[in-house]
């Protein structure tokens, strides 16, 4: 059977067990993912799964439950809804059931490539090779992988929705014995992941980050580079623009203020990228602009949160999503415009990057290696004295409402001076607001090119050019 025959049994056996007025949804996904992973500047592990998964939600006589399964035979599926049903029983009223999403045109997604969908070992071996080799003697490790999805829903209103995504990644790391550089790209083509380019990167950045500088805590400014950047539009979407969170006022998020530089502006993309045309309730995903020129506008609901503050779905149902809320997934931070066109909040970054003082080349000064391209070095040249930080980590909440966050920097740190990155520091600990990072009056520059980030999650990615902020808080060293 096909994905969505599945679904459509699985619906009819519902009101077949569970009577006429048992309201039932389905998610049938194939799945086809692939890892290749290397240590020691050698494969270790090339591992593969296909496998298909169930997904069965259900409210009947006032309670919901769900269940999942793996067996898409008869009697596989049928041991899911009965159990699944007994679920039911044992599980507390649920006055706040929102229903079931209407019947609705599924709208059509990016087309899947094939090459990444059916990808051969051998086709990431060879960009582990290269990124090996790239890395010119460094011990570097990390993995290339791929993915590829296909998915049916099917509910008891009569909706049904499929469609189809692949992805590639690849994340790596050069290594000196004392420092480490690293270089991430997430696409829709594993034609699109060059191993050579990313080793290079990553070995140069490894190689700059030799001798690091300690440097006392306090407030600097950053350029934050795009894996960085990446940090906070996780935080962003899982934290504050969450519709559960925000339903439950633990989120910074108000819908019309200005709360952001007017040089920010934050769309959830899932049809721009490798994601599918419907969420976990059925309902069809579309471009959601969460802020707008600094002003927020809305965050990410399902079909319960939605209803709670009297809002409609965004699309945004996950299985996970009664327990952890509606999160943005595919977040892109929207850079500055080119040259000569009209940009994002009057954005600092209207002139080229070759003509920008502290180019590429001049951005490397005194510190061995290419440190930065052309797009991070224009904003690395405005920089009197700051931080370049290539990436955050660790990071962990410690305020929901203002969302402040404590965490790491990793894989390299250098010093700013007059324009110019004059040396490695040592890691060091930060407390900080982001939104208040990203505030009205705070970015000072955003790069033009934008760079998609990976996730530990297939189908979630991060993208976003490099940003300048007027301060970041440091608090401490890596130790403290």
């Amino acid at each position: 059977m096909s994905e969505l025959e599945i679904a459509g049994r699985l619906v009819e056996l519902v009101r077949r067990l569970g009577g006429p007025d048992a309201q039932a949804e389905a998610v049938v996904t194939r799945s086809d993912l692939a890892l290749t992973r290397f240590a020691n500047s050698f494969i270790h592990q090339n591992v593969a799964e296909s496998g298909i998964g169930v997904r069965l939600r259900l409210h009947v006589n006032g309670r919901t439950a769900a269940g999942n399964g793996s067996v898409v035979t008869t009697e596989g599926l049928t041991a899911l809804v009965e159990r699944t049903l007994a679920a039911a029983r044992l599980c507390p009223p649920d006055p706040a059931w929102p229903g079931l999403a209407p019947p609705a045109p599924t709208p059509s997604a990016v087309a899947v490539d094939e090459a990444t969908a059916h990808a051969e070992p051998d086709e990431r071996a060879e960009r582990v090779r290269a990124f090996v080799a790239a890395a010119g003697g460094l011990e570097a490790a990390g993995y290339c992988r791929t993915a590829h999805r296909s998915s049916a829903f099917a509910n008891s209103a009569g909706h049904t929705a499929q469609g189809r995504a692949a992805e590639a990644s690849m994340d790596g790391i050069a290594r000196t014995g004392g420092s480490d550089g690293v270089a991430r790209l997430h696409a829709d083509r594993l034609a699109d992941v060059d191993g050579a380019a990313l080793g290079a990167r990553a070995s140069a950045r490894a190689r700059a980050a030799v001798d690091p500088v300690e440097l006392p805590p306090g407030r600097y400014e950053v350029v934050l580079e795009p894996a960085a950047v990446a940090d906070l539009l996780q935080n962003l979407a899982w934290h504050g623009f969450n519709g559960k969170r925000y339903a439950e006022r633990q989120s910074f998020a108000e819908p019309g203020a200005a709360q952001f530089d007017p040089a920010v502006t934050l769309v959830d993309d899932p049809l721009g990228g490798s994601g599918l045309p419907f969420d976990a309730e059925g309902t069809p995903r579309r471009a959601l602009t969460l802020v707008e020129a600094g002003t927020t506008r809305a965050v990410a609901h399902d079909r319960r949160t939605a209803a709670e503050v009297g809002a409609a779905s965004t699309g945004h149902a996950s299985p996970g999503a009664p327990a952890w809320g509606p999160m943005a997934r595919n977040l892109r931070l929207r850079p500055a415009a080119p040259a000569g066109a009209t940009t994002i909040g009057g954005s600092a970054n209207a002139t080229p990057a070759d003509a920008t003082p502290g180019g590429a080349a001049g951005a490397a000064g005194g510190v061995p290696g290419a440190v930065v391209d052309a797009d991070t070095a224009a904003l690395v040249g405005r920089v009197r004295r700051g931080l370049l930080v290539s990436d955050l980590w660790y990071t962990r909440v410690l305020d929901p409402l203002s969302l402040v966050l404590t965490g790491l920097t990793r894989n390299g740190v250098w010093l700013i001076e007059d324009g110019v990155v004059t040396r490695a520091v040592r890691d060091l600990r930060f407390t900080e607001s982001y939104p208040r990072a990203l505030g009205p009056g705070a970015v000072l520059g955003v790069g033009r090119r934008a760079v998609r980030q990976p996730d530990r999650l297939d189908g979630v990615w991060w993208e976003a050019p490099p940003l300048r902020l007027a301060s970041w808080n440091f608090t401490g060293g890596a130790s403290g």
